[in-house]
Parts: structure tokens; sequence; C-alpha cells
């Protein structure tokens, strides 16, 4: 135990109040030597938060002071929580702070709170920042605009809501509509922003390829890698040598094959199977050697360790290893020898694997398949491909027997299958969206999926029985609130999920309930719960199982090349191979190292889904700006206090926000899933199938807006109108309305309807079936539309004589103000003030009518919070002033006998 861990200890278990430093040395009884570095060691202990220093230089335990260290996430309204580095129960919830308690700290940073018990049951704890251990936000994504004298920089990312203040020496190069890179040199306090300079222009936005660039950036996620990390890769061996063969089996001889997607470069595994003459099946699975060539501490694996995984963004991968070795001497490409870690099981004919060997061997890969071929051949038997894999058929159709056995196993013990189909978005050569495939589960990943399951058990069951120190993958069990919510809604149905008596459930009770209802109206329902009531897989050096797999021991030991846990996995095996067993001091030191590998690596786990989320949403949202006013069919996906979400079939999800509802005031109720009119108790619920309307597509806010078809006010005529505007902004039609006027628009999710020629795409942020807007092309076409049209609405509709005076007449009221405070920019869209920004900021977007409704505007979309009144006091205070008597001026003292006295 070294010095920290038995200050921590101490302060723990024998100390029963708050200690000055001396005093805690004194009640140690440290040696010379430790008393030297004491003082470090507590320093060290208070900037990581796991003991607190008072006003009174005391030092006590957060826990014991009613405080709470950990990572603070934001929410784009203002407030945010507090996720604790330690629970000591589950009753310690994460801490709610509202934003007039945030004290300047900002998304990401690890900060102290002060924390109050929840007010209710139920609810989370509430607190209030007292100090910030460490800033996480160093460097800003985001747009940045300028006056004369200074810029700032708003932040892509929503839960950083100030803007970052750039002085004008700082600007170095940018301009408004620049995307940048700023680097905080001034963090804010309780009167001030943050202030920073522009380290990097990324480019303008909306030109092609900034988009995803700020999105890496945002990460900080770089495709190139250290110097001297390349240098070792470039001077990387492009062949093994036959000295590395020495003490590995060869496997050569063994038509092992690979099999990925169309376009995978790094291909980590390979596998070979046959049956044996007693039916049981004897299969291979060969893993690139990478912990061969990534030797521990080197730059290689110092960087691999940093990035933790690859990221595959929706238009390029940022690997974790440097090409040289992920599409090079580490990847299993065919007709080549390459050095690789096996797993050799025997398996019976009920899937259990009866003896297995882990080994190090060198194999010649004999074919590169994909899983579109494999499908071809086994599936569909589509030549040329059924006629041209004909050497290895019978081990094909070998492995998809294997596959139906190994797969029947685990549903015997109860693992639980959730079929979540992805979505890829397919790119032009631009960076646009053309197309989103929805990729469902096929034969030939299903077969390559078990192949890799029972290979991860295996080793992970050899690791821990041998009680050596290890990389797990665990996924624990369901929380007690989120299986308490499942039961509530289970219940309705004649359900129930039964804990035992310590709380647990099994894998095979989620299971019984999802076959249960499969093919019933409420499977939909039941089976999104289910998902969302999983927990968060992770990495540990515990052996804690995996839940969903129902599967007693779990590892990752099939993907060195992108995962550096797998590669962890790899080495830890190779240390076992001379003797069986990893030395004593080697283990004490791993024991203390994996712990903290392994959080690292499911960070940046984390970090890698988050970005690779947000470059895909926001393509799909650019490619449905297209769609913009078409009718689709989608299901409910959510359901919150303030609208409901609705998925569409190739996967995309939009908002139907609760406003646009207008048949009947609509209440939220959680228990039931589902938001329910108080009149006439229609009722939307998580699942249900809807018609919706898409009206607005934001790609900058990463959101799409939609009403719905039966219950929200829309006008078709002016729809269409508004969104023709919308997606040309002032150019002309693309098509002739009198050449179209018998054919029926019908919305489709997959792509543009044949025969209709749709008008270029503008790469624009945001695309809304919106109001004519105030620019000056708008001013342009005023000139050019004559009298005849003065008397008309902003959805084209005929207004009264009285309207149109009016009308008139505010309009003359504004044209001055208009014209003469109005900043443009090159494009002809104003420049938004610091009080629209800040509305904007908190959720108050002026820009509320963005579809145009004939008559109905103020139902669909409700004016801005607060409107009403102050129209109210500017029309009062105007007829005060009107009506007030005209007071004549007071002459001056001089002259008050007139002027003519003193010619």
């Amino acid at each position: 135990m070294d010095l920290k861990e038995r200050i921590l200890a101490y302060m723990h278990e024998e100390a029963y109040r708050p200690l000055l430093a001396e005093d805690l040395a004194e009640g140690m009884h440290l040696t010379t030597e430790e008393l030297v570095e004491f003082d470090r060691a507590l320093e060290e202990l208070e900037k990581e938060g796991a003991v607190i220093k008072n006003r009174s230089d005391l030092y006590g335990i957060p826990s014991r002071m009613h405080l709470v260290v950990g990572r603070l996430s934001m929410t784009a309204k203002g407030f945010g929580f507090i996720i604790p580095d330690v629970r000591d129960s589950e009753e310690e919830t994460d801490v709610f702070v509202p934003g007039t308690d945030l004290n300047t700290a900002m998304h990401g940073d690890r900060v102290v709170a002060r924390v109050t018990p929840a007010a209710e049951e139920g609810r989370s704890r509430e607190g209030e920042i007292i100090r910030i251990l460490e800033r996480a936000n160093e460097k800003i994504v985001g747009t940045f605009e300028s006056s004369k004298t200074f810029g700032f920089v708003t932040p892509d990312n929503t839960k950083l809501s100030q803007d970052i203040f750039v002085p004008k020496k700082a600007f170095h190069g940018a301009k408004t509509g620049s995307k940048v890179v700023v680097e905080i040199t001034k963090w804010p306090d309780r009167r001030r922003n943050a202030e920073g300079k522009v380290i990097e222009v990324l480019g303008k936005v909306g030109d092609p390829g900034v988009d995803v660039l700020s999105v890496m950036r945002q990460y900080d996620l770089s495709e190139t890698f250290p110097e001297d990390v390349q240098e070792a890769a470039d001077h990387m061996e492009q062949e093994p040598s036959p000295e590395e063969y020495r003490g590995r089996r060869d496997r050569r001889d063994l038509p092992i094959v690979t099999v990925d997607g169309e376009d995978s470069k790094d291909l980590d595994d390979g596998v070979f199977a046959r049956r044996n003459p007693d039916g049981s099946f004897f299969l291979g699975v060969y893993i690139a050697d990478v912990s061969w060539y990534v030797r521990e501490n080197q730059p290689l694996d110092r960087e691999a360790r940093e990035r933790g995984t690859s990221v595959y963004l929706v238009d390029r991968v940022i690997p974790m290893l440097p090409k040289e070795l992920s599409n090079g001497i580490c990847s299993l490409n065919a007709g080549v020898d390459r050095l690789s870690m096996a797993c050799e099981m025997q398996i019976s004919p009920e899937g259990e694997v009866t003896s297995y060997e882990i080994i190090p061997t060198v194999i010649h890969v004999y074919r590169r398949l994909t899983y579109n071929i494999v499908n071809k051949v086994l599936v569909t038997k589509e030549e040329p491909f059924y006629s041209d894999n004909q050497d290895i058929r019978e081990m094909l159709m070998t492995l998809e027997d294997l596959r139906n056995v190994l797969k029947a196993k685990r549903h015997r013990r109860g693992s639980i299958d959730f079929d979540v189909p992805e979505v890829k978005v397919k790119l032009d050569e631009q960076g646009h969206p053309v197309a989103l495939i929805k990729r469902e589960g096929s034969l030939a990943e299903s077969i390559i999926e078990e192949c890799m399951l029972i290979a991860n058990e295996t080793v992970a069951r050899h690791m821990d029985t041998k009680h050596q120190p290890f990389m797990y993958r665990v996924h624990e069990q369901p929380s007690d609130e989120k299986i308490e919510r499942l039961n509530n809604l289970l219940g309705a149905f004649g359900l129930f999920i039964h804990p035992s008596e310590t709380g647990d459930i099994k894998p095979m009770d989620v299971q019984q309930v999802l076959e249960k209802v499969k093919g019933r109206p409420e499977e939909r329902i039941i089976s999104t719960v289910a998902l969302r009531s999983m927990q968060q897989a992770r990495y540990s050096d515990m052996s804690l199982g995996h839940f969903g797999l129902a599967a007693r021991y779990y590892t990752h030991f099939t993907s060195p090349i992108r995962r550096y846990p797998d590669l962890i996995v790899h080495r830890l095996l190779r240390e076992t191979f001379a003797t069986g067993t990893i030395p004593a001091e080697r283990q004490a030191k791993l024991r203390t190292m994996l712990p903290e590998i392994a959080d690292h690596a499911s960070e940046r786990e984390r970090v890698a889904i988050e970005a690779e989320r947000e470059t895909t949403d926001m393509k799909k949202i650019e490619y449905m700006a297209q769609f913009v006013g078409e009718e689709f069919s989608g299901i409910i996906s959510g359901v919150t206090a303030f609208g409901i979400f609705v998925e569409l079939d190739n996967g995309v999800e939009g908002l139907v926000h609760v406003s646009t509802m207008v048949n009947d005031y609509y209440e939220y109720r959680e228990e039931q899933f589902a938001m329910v009119g108080e009149r006439t108790n229609k009722t939307y619920r998580l699942g249900d199938e809807v018609e919706v309307l898409l009206v607005r597509a934001n790609v900058e806010e990463r959101n799409l807006d939609f009403v719905l078809k039966d219950n929200g006010a829309y006008d078709p005529l002016a729809m269409k109108n508004a969104v023709r505007g919308g997606r040309s902004k002032g150019s002309k039609p693309a098509r002739d309305d009198k050449k179209q006027s018998g054919t029926k628009t019908v919305g489709r999710a997959n792509g543009p309807q044949t025969g209709k020629k749709r008008p270029p795409r503008r790469p624009v942020d945001d695309i809304i079936a919106e109001l004519p807007s105030d620019g000056s092309d708008e001013k342009k076409s005023k000139k050019k539309r004559g009298h005849g049209k003065k008397n008309r609405g902003a959805s084209g509709e005929k207004l009264s004589l009285h309207e149109s005076q009016h009308c008139s007449q505010s309009e003359h009221r504004h044209k001055d103000d208009r014209n003469g405070r109005q900043k443009r920019d090159e494009h002809g869209s104003r420049a938004l003030n610091r009080q629209e920004r800040r509305d904007r900021e908190n959720g108050r977007d002026r820009d509320y009518h963005r579809v145009t409704v004939t008559g109905l505007n103020n139902a669909v979309w409700p004016d801005p919070p607060g409107y009403h009144e102050q129209k109210l006091r500017e029309e009062t205070k105007a007829e005060k002033a009107k009506n007030a008597p005209k007071h004549r001026p007071r002459p001056h003292r001089k002259t008050e006998g007139g002027t003519a006295a003193n010619k």
C-alpha cells in the first residue's frame, strides 16, 4: 500500500473529524522518509478530489462533509447533473445542479459540489458547485462572428451555453461565418464569459467536409499521428520474417477465410471450421497478433492507449494504429503469411466447448470474403458466387450449422437478442448524403458473431479460472429503479419480472417476457423499454459477467487492431505462455494498472460512439432536408413531457412538439409511456404508428421537427409553397406547376420519387418550411409583384381591408428601424444581436412561426413567452402618450417679458 492509499485508509477508518496536515501526519506515525513525501501525496489527493481542504485548512473526506466529487454533464437548457466518481449505494443518485449554482463550471468539468438531499422520493439530489478540480474544455469548436473591436465564438456543442469572447488581436484570420477552433486563455468568472484565441480556421460553414472536421476537432480526434509514432510505423516490417515463426503453430495449410464488410481494410479475424466424425465441431478463430508488433510503453503503444479505439465516422475512419499496421502487417490480408493469436476449440453438437487451446500461430489466409458473398453462397445461391466458392462451400455450410448450434445454446441459457437495425449513410464525392441504407442482420454476420462470441467467452474463462490479472468486458444487470419501471409497464399487460430475494433478476426472465409478446401489438413498446433498461457495457479488471449474453465469463479478444483492451488481452495471454502464470511482481503491478486502463478505454469508447452518432445524425438530417413538407409513416420511439419522438422507416428520428398537437390539451403519463388528451382521451403511446409531416430540418442543431398529420393544423398548399421557398431560397421553382398539377406528392424515406427532378441541393444548415424572410431578396420581389397582391398575408391568404391597412401601417412604422439597425452579412441575412443570441441559447428562438399555416399560426406555433404582455404594455404606453395633454414650452427666464426691451 503506497502513501496515498494509507492516507485515505486512515481518514476513512480512524480519523473521526477533519484534521490539520500536521495532526494527520502525526496520527499516522510516519517515518522520516514518508514525511518527506507526505505533503506531495496530500496535495495530489486534494487535486484528485479524494480529500477536501476547507477554509480552516482542515482535511476531510468528501462524503463526510456532505460533498460530492464528479463530472458535470450539462444540458442545452442551462442546468446540469454531476455524475459522482464514487457511489456508496444506489440511493446516491446523480446530483442536479441548477444554472444559478454552476459557479462558472462548464460541461465535462470535474467538480466538487455541496449536496442537499432530494426534496421528494425518486428525485435527484440537488447541489451547488463550490470548486472546479479539472477543466475539460481547453479547446472549443464553434462558429466565429466579429465586430470592429472584438469577436466571439458560438460553440457547436449545445451543452456549452456561453459564447467565447475573442479579442481582435486573437482573430488570426477568422472571419464571420468561419468554423474555428478556439483555445481558452481565460476561464469564465461570475461576471464575464471565457476568453480565447483562434488557433485553427477549419473553413466556412457549409463548405464540403467542414461539418465532419468540426466534429473531429470537438472530440479531439486526429487522423495524423505524432512524429515518433509515425516514425515507428514507417520502420515497421512489411512482411513477417521466418525467424518470427519459431515457437508458433503452423496453420498455413488450413483454408482460413476472413469475412468482413465491402470496404473494410483492417481485417482482424479469420475463421476455419470442420465437422468431426462424431458430429462435433472444430472451430479455429485466428486473430491478428498485434501485441507482437506493439510493445508495451513504446510510442505505438502509448498512442494506442491514449486513443483507446478506432473511430468510424460517417465518411472516414480515425484509426487507433497507423495504417502501416492496421491495413498492413497486422491486417490478415489474403494470400500472404501473417502472425496470429488463435483460439482453437472442440465444440460438442450441443454447443459446449469440450477442449481448447490458446496459442500463437502463423497463418496464410486462403480467401477474403464479404458478408454479401457469403449470403449469396448460403442463402440465395446466386451465380457466379455459388460456383466460384465451390472449394470452400462445405466449410461455409459447416460454419452455418455451427452458428445454429451456438445460437441455440445461448438462447437456452437466457441470452437476450435485441434486433436493432443499423442505418448507413451513403455519401457522394462532395460528402453530401444521397441515400440512407437500413442494414438488417444477415446470416453471414450472425455466423461471424457467434464465432467471435464463443472465442471471447473461452479466453475469459481461461484467464479467470487461472486467477490471473486480466481485462474483461462486463455488462451488469439493470438497476432496481429500471427494473421497477419496466415492471410497471409489464403489469398493464399481465406480465411481471420477479426479482430474487436479493433484488437480482436473470437474463432468462427478460428473454421470456420478450418471447411472450412477440407478434403482439405491445411487442414494440415492451422491447424498446426493456432495451433502455439495460446498463451500458464497459471494461473492467474484474470478471462480473455479461448480463445481456447470459455469460458468466466474457472479454474482448477478437479486435486488437481497433480496440486497445483487446491488445491488452493478447499481451496478458502472451505473458502466461512460458510458465502458465504471470510472475507475482508483475501481477502486483498489473492489478494497479488495469483498473485505470479499463476506465480510460470505457471513456474513449463512449467518446467514439458519440462522435460516430453525431456525424451520422448530421448527414441523416442533411439528407432529410430535401423532403421538408412531405408525409411519412413512423413509429413513436420516445414520449416526454414536451412531445413525442417519431422514428421513420429509414431510422431517422424527429420531434413532434406538444404545442403542435392542437385538438386537445395533452398530459404526459410517464408510467404509461404516453401522451393522453384530457377531453378526447386520444393517446399517443410508445410504439404506436403515426403519420407525420416533416416541417423543419436543422443540421446545426441536429434535429428534425414533425407535425402530426391528423392532429396538427396545417395547409397543404401553404406548406408546398413554403417548402419550395425553403429549398431554393429565392431561386426559380425547379419544376413547372402546370405540368405537375395532376401529380400527387408523396414523401418517401429512402429518397426522391422516380420521374421527378429535384432542385439542386444547397449547402445550408437549416432548411425550414418558413415564412418569407425580410431579406433583400424579398424586397426585390416586392417591387416586381405589383399592386394586385398587396392585400395578402404571409401564407398568401386574402386579408380584409382593416387587416391590410394594419399591416401597411406596421410596415411603414418599422421600415426605418429595419434599414438602420439591422446589419447584414454578404448573403443578406441579418447578424444576430446580443439579446437574440441569448434568446437562442436559452431555447427562446424568436423564429417561432416556422410553418406557414393559414389563420392558425398561433395555435400551431405559439408566440414567445411574454409576447402578449409586452405587446399590451407597449400599446398602453402609446395610447397614454397619444392622449396626454400637450404642454406649452416654458419661456426662458430672460425673455419672460418679451424681447423688445433688449433691443
